[in-house]
């Protein structure tokens, strides 16, 4: 008989698309410490599931108001029927860049170069666009890094301090500078510059409605993943800067805010103790058993 606790491990899996018999992509043993390592703030930014999530989604709807990033999606995915897998796909990238070793984290930053070479095309007003673009990798880059970081200091640790959000825009750049990003912002006055400068090149239009319509309308077959999404959906949109919000029409009603934090908490808290052994539990077992052996080796 399943426990509560692995019947919720299955839905998270069913959740984010995980395919039966994957290969789970950050291992406990075998390999160094990866890009980051465990005195990171990303290592405790990207390793609370709910915040991510949530995070996730919110960077998915700031990232489409740019023109090139949203042709890009409309131009290479079938975002209607596999928005999930989407999502699959980044949670993969981040769990891998973030807490995989190094030779896990360059095969994916390379596997996804290797993308981004076909990933280009024309806009509706005939400009050219490329995933290669290093200005669209900026945008796409601080977009992400700046809805998880949102997400992670209203639903996980407020406290976080300034300088350690500094740190953890200065820390991600890396994998972006990894993936041909140029000119990225490192500290959080700079990321508040960039997103007022890069304003005037972003758009709302009839693709950007219904790339967002699919990505907020997936078709869950449990109650219980269905329950989950509806409070991310519900709470992403409110994570986006007013202005973004503004362009997407959508806000969440003052009345309904208490409710849905409050639901997202205590989803949160069940989740945390349901999933013990998350990517960033694996990473630093697999840094202290490396940390043992050089201790041996040098003893």
């Amino acid at each position: 008989m399943q426990t509560v606790r692995s019947l919720i491990q299955r839905q998270v899996l069913h959740l984010v698309g995980a395919r039966a018999g994957e290969r789970t992509i950050v291992q406990e043993s075998g390999g160094d410490a990866g890009l980051f390592g465990p005195d990171s703030v990303c290592w405790r930014v990207h390793g609370d599931f709910t915040s991510m999530m949530i995070g996730g989604v919110t960077a998915l709807l700031l990232q489409m108001l740019h023109p090139g990033a949203l042709a890009g999606v409309w131009d290479h995915s079938n975002f209607r029927e596999d928005m999930s897998g989407r999502l699959r796909r980044t949670a993969r990238f981040i769990a891998g860049t973030t807490y995989g070793t190094t030779e896990d984290a360059e095969a994916l930053i390379a596997h996804v170069r290797s993308i981004h070479d076909r990933v280009q095309g024309r806009l509706p007003d005939g400009a050219a666009y490329s995933a290669n673009d290093p200005a669209l990798l900026t945008w796409v880059h601080v977009a992400e890094v700046s809805s998880f970081l949102a997400a992670y200091l209203r639903y996980r640790d407020p406290r976080l301090s300034a300088a350690d959000q500094d740190r953890y825009f200065a820390e991600t750049a890396t994998v972006a500078e990894r993936l041909g990003a140029t000119e990225i912002p490192r500290s959080r006055a700079e990321v508040r510059r960039y997103l007022q400068a890069v304003r005037p090149q972003l758009a709302y239009d009839a693709r950007t409605r219904e790339v967002t319509r699919a990505l907020l309308s997936p078709s869950m077959s449990s109650p219980a993943t269905a329950a989950f999404a509806r409070l991310v959906f519900e709470a992403a949109p409110e994570l986006l800067p007013d202005w973004a919000q503004r362009m997407h029409g959508l806000s969440l009603p003052i009345t309904r805010r208490p409710a849905v934090r409050l639901g997202v908490k205590s989803m949160a808290m069940m989740l945390r103790w349901a999933l013990p052994n998350g990517a960033e539990a694996r990473a630093r077992r697999r840094a202290a058993g490396a940390n043992d052996k050089v201790a041996i080796s040098t003893s």
